[in-house]
Parts: structure tokens; sequence; C-alpha cells
């Protein structure tokens, strides 16, 4: 598999993600810059990545103006066509902005920005909950409770909030998400998107490789298995 990391004006995390997937997991990684439209040079078993960050500062609305530029028109193609998608933070709320994932992300309940490790549980988690870590303003999932039983329905739900025991608690959502949903994918599960950052948490030096498991239970292992992994809510 070949990653492609889209750079737009304001990105701060797609060299992060970059190192990440070269140096910590082996990957062949090219960076795309925004004004580019080709994408010729990936297959649909490849994956193009949304990093995090302030997408054109953010003065309109996360990732408004960001879905609008050249090469998020090839990758919306790219992802009608089958091709994977990940969008990570500012990323997954550019995702959402171009319909490729449904609702929004909209600003933290406590109406504050949000910098700290938070724990997770879905794909990769079946041992322990994964320690990453978070950085937005505008991180809490919001959609309508039709459109949150279809994503429970479909397990499309990939990754909550919880705590460091896996229990998916009120008190371990850090934003106000609805039923503490971390990240999601499309129904045809070739879109992905998350809030937390993996890409921070892949290398021995800063002392935490759980991220390397959400990367690897996403593209690098065999197909996710999504049937069966809707998890109960609890203590709300």
């Amino acid at each position: 598999m070949k990653f492609g990391v889209i750079v737009f004006p304001g990105s701060n995390c797609d060299r992060d993600m970059f190192d990440a997937l070269q140096h910590d997991l082996g990957q062949e990684v090219m960076m795309l810059w925004h004004k580019d439209t080709d994408l010729s040079m990936f297959t649909t078993e490849d994956c193009i990545i949304l990093p995090g960050g302030f997408s054109y500062g953010d003065y309109l609305r996360c990732g408004a103006i960001a879905r609008f530029s050249p090469m998020m028109q090839s990758v919306i193609q790219f992802a009608n066509n089958g091709g994977n998608v990940f969008g990570v933070c500012n990323g997954f709320q550019i995702l959402c902005e171009s319909h490729l994932l449904p609702g929004v992300l909209l600003r933290n309940a406590n109406q504050q920005f949000i910098s700290k490790n938070v724990y997770i549980t879905g794909l990769g988690s079946q041992e322990k909950a994964l320690m990453i870590p978070i950085a937005h303003g505008e991180g809490r999932y919001f959609a309508d409770e039709k459109l949150l039983d279809e994503l429970e329905a479909n397990d499309q739900v990939i990754y909550r909030y919880c705590d460091a025991e896996g229990k998916i608690t009120k008190d371990a959502n850090p934003n106000g998400s609805l039923r503490n949903i971390a990240g999601i994918c499309n129904k045809n599960r070739n879109v992905f998107g998350m809030m937390p950052h993996p890409e921070r948490a892949c290398s021995e030096a800063l002392g935490n490789i759980d991220g390397r498991k959400v990367i690897e239970a996403l593209f690098l292992n065999k197909k996710p298995q999504f049937v069966g992994r809707t998890a109960q809510l609890a203590n709300f």
C-alpha cells in the first residue's frame, strides 16, 4: 500500500504523518500539494490522508474552505471510486464538510481547545484501550438520532472515547461527542475519519506506539472486521 499525504495551507501534522508512516511503519509515502489534482499514481488499494492542522486558517469553518481545494475534488472522486481515504482531526472535519462522511464536528462542549492524551476503544484495541493524543477545539461529533442509529446499526463507529480500562463512560468523553464517538467510517468502509492523532503515538522515542495499532488495523492488516463491534455505553 502507498500513502499520499495532502498539504493544505495551515496543515501542521502533515510531516508528523509522513514520518510516522515512512520511518515508524516502513511505508511508501508521497506528499501532495493542495493545488494539484493528479492522483494517477495511486490505485484504489492505496490511501490518501488528510492530516490535522488548521486548513486555510479555519477562518470560515473548520474544513469548509479545504473542501473546495483542487486536490479535494480529486480525492472525492478517488473515494467515490473505492479508494481509501483517511482524515485525522482537521482531516476528519474536511471529510464531513465534503460529505464523504456523515455528521459534523462542533465546538467542544467546554468551549475550549483541548490538547492531551485520551483513551479510545475500537479497531486494534482488542487487548486494551489505546492511548492517543487529541488536539482540537471543534471535535464534538454531532448527528441527529436517526443518523446515529444508522451508524450503530452499520458498525460505522470505529472508535469511541473510553477510560483506561476500556469502559465507555461520560467522564471519559473529552469534548462532548454524541455517544462518545471519536471516529467513524462510511458505509462502503473505504473512508475513515477520527479526531485523535495516531501519528503522534507511533514512535518508541515518544514513549507510546498505540497509534501504530490504529493505522495497522485500518490499512496494513487484513480488511477490518466491523461486524459485532457496536459498543454498549455505560454510566450515562
